[in-house]
């Protein structure tokens, strides 16, 4: 969170009261990600991700899609995981967004990194896709 906190504050005094808000919103909503799968809590996971969402990654040199229903599913209520995920960055413009999030992962001793899509509907951000990869931990 640090990280994000950063930026906001130096975006604020460039782009103004309105760009800190809007960061602000997508940061909940990425926040709502990251400690709701940390945290066992699937209705975080629901009200940050759009109901369409698909995760998309690589193995082997072939992409694999994942259902974002599927994903949220394998989320159990007060089960808590072993991750530690931030912020990495956010980029926005009108109601579209980007962002980078970095989990570690020490069970696994892995370090993803996750690129989100986000739009904004309704006066909402939401995930609409999720594509990440992963590096183990150096040795």
């Amino acid at each position: 969170m640090k990280n994000t906190i950063i930026v906001a504050f130096f975006l604020v005094g460039l782009i103004g009261a309105n760009a800190q808000s809007e960061l602000e919103k997508i940061n909940k909503v990425l926040y709502d990600y990251i400690e709701g799968t940390a945290n066992g809590q699937p209705d975080r996971l629901k009200s940050a991700f759009h109901e369409d969402f698909n995760l998309y990654f690589v193995v082997n040199d072939t992409l694999r899609v994942w259902s974002g229903k599927k994903y949220i599913e394998n989320i159990k209520p007060g089960v808590k995981s072993n991750r530690i995920g931030k912020v990495i960055s956010i980029d926005f413009e009108g109601n579209a967004a980007i962002a980078r999030i970095e989990i570690l992962m020490p069970g696994r001793k892995r370090i993803y990194t996750d690129y989100l899509m986000l739009l904004k509907m309704k006066d909402k951000w939401k995930i609409i896709h999720k594509s990440f990869t992963f590096k183990n931990y150096p040795k």
